[in-house]
């Protein structure tokens, strides 16, 4: 009888998972790479989070929109404390186009004025470099950069950016992001290209020639044109979306149009890259294939695939919205919600050790 039961028991065990299992979404379907963890860590996050800016807090005039709203936001943000004791990550004030030597001055003034620095070796330190910072023989410039958590614009300089430990801006972008398109596309163009006139001409010249694409370098509506394409290019090259003129993949993600990047090397700097399911939303294709080979991966995305794609598109494009006064969720908060992240410290070898 006990046997009866326990086998009875085991059977609506595996029947009650099952069920529970099918009936949720799976984990693929999600615009979050962990949905549970998202949620969860994001609400711990408002409330607890502190930063310290080492003073004196400075205006600093970035020329990237999306540094300079970044930077508004930090100083006049309520996860700033006065208490550096209270901090979980410092933050490092310094204008762009600083040279080596004097970052490798400013560190050692931190390390020699504060006992901070020294625990982690800067690794519960971060800074904003719009393009990124170069390696260094100094060992403070080489600690800054080899630590501290790098806030950079994307796409970043190649080489500039380190995976896993620094982070990319969402690129600011005009007020139509807010446009959220929910209507079904209409898929007049296969692939729409806002081009610059000079990145990539001989396959921008092919792509021309087709029908299925339409290519524009100067001034249009791009937003309206997004809208009624099912993919916008862009080419990945030398650290810059460098083949548009005014339209950026939030952009084009808010207007229900599949981002395609045209890379020549590994994309690994992507916005929001430990939050968001990219692999999902975007389409990576080399350079080499020719418009021939950009037509044949667009084509062989099914229906299904397409609408998914383009359905997370929109739903991730409200987390890249920048506003004058930070929103729940939008892109401020979640470039902070990557710093929280990172709040548990690794402390790294020292240079003299290497």
């Amino acid at each position: 009888m006990t046997k009866f039961c326990f086998c009875i028991c085991l059977i609506i065990f595996f029947f009650v998972s099952i069920q529970t299992s099918s009936s949720s979404p799976s984990s693929s379907s999600s615009l979050y790479l962990s949905p549970t963890t998202f949620s969860k860590n994001y609400k711990k996050m408002l409330v607890n989070f502190k930063l310290f800016i080492y003073p004196p807090v400075q205006h600093i005039a970035f020329s990237s929109p999306s540094a300079s709203l970044f930077y508004k936001s930090l100083i006049n943000s309520a996860f700033v404390t006065r208490e550096p004791e209270e901090a979980h990550l410092f933050f490092v004030p310094f204008s762009p186009g600083t040279s080596k030597r004097a970052l490798a001055r400013l560190v050692r003034d931190l390390r020699t004025r504060y006992t901070f620095w020294n625990r982690t070796l800067g690794a519960d330190h971060f800074f904003i470099s719009p393009e990124g910072i170069e390696f260094s023989s100094d060992r403070n410039a080489l600690e800054l950069k080899k630590n501290s958590v790098q806030i950079s614009v994307f796409p970043t300089v190649s080489g500039n950016f380190i995976p896993h430990k620094d982070i990319s801006l969402p690129p600011a972008s005009t007020p139509e992001i807010k446009l959220i398109s929910d209507e079904p596309v209409n898929g007049t163009v296969l692939g729409f290209l806002n081009w610059d006139g000079r990145t990539e001409a001989e396959l921008v010249n092919e792509l021309k020639l087709d029908d299925d694409f339409l290519v524009e370098s100067e001034p249009s509506n791009h937003v309206e044109r997004a809208k009624n394409s099912k993919f916008c290019l862009f080419f990945y090259s030398d650290g810059s979306l460098a083949a548009t003129n005014s339209m950026n993949i939030a952009t084009a993600m808010s207007s229900g149009c599949v981002p395609v990047v045209i890379v020549d090397r590994p994309a690994q700097d992507f916005p929001l890259m430990d939050v968001l399911r990219w692999s999902e939303m975007v389409l990576l294709i080399g350079n080499h294939r020719g418009a021939d080979g950009v037509k044949a991966v667009l084509g062989g995305v099914t229906a299904e695939k397409y609408e998914k794609m383009r359905e997370l598109c929109v739903a991730a494009a409200q987390h890249m919205v920048w506003n004058d006064e930070p929103q729940p969720y939008d892109a401020f908060h979640m470039v902070i919600y990557q710093l929280w992240m990172r709040r548990h410290t690794i402390r790294y070898t020292r240079r003299d050790e290497f």
